[in-house]
């Protein structure tokens, strides 16, 4: 991943991840969603959102009402 994305947000449920990445597309900021949950057990690990430097202030407020 390049130098200029931040991660704006974390959590361990996938539909949180995916509404969080719905919501902030629909303010128009682009992110990428990188999934780093243990594949054999589902309850270690994050779901991290990536925004560009750029727009972390907006979509942590943004996020912050999730």
């Amino acid at each position: 991943m390049e130098k200029d994305w931040v991660r704006a947000y974390d959590t361990q449920q996938e539909y949180i991840a995916e509404l969080a990445r719905a919501v902030l597309s629909d303010n128009d900021i682009e992110s990428v969603v990188i999934n780093k949950k243990d594949s054999s057990y589902h309850f270690f690990g994050d779901i991290e959102i990536y925004v560009k430097r750029d727009n972390i202030l907006r979509a942590k407020l943004i996020l912050k009402q999730i």
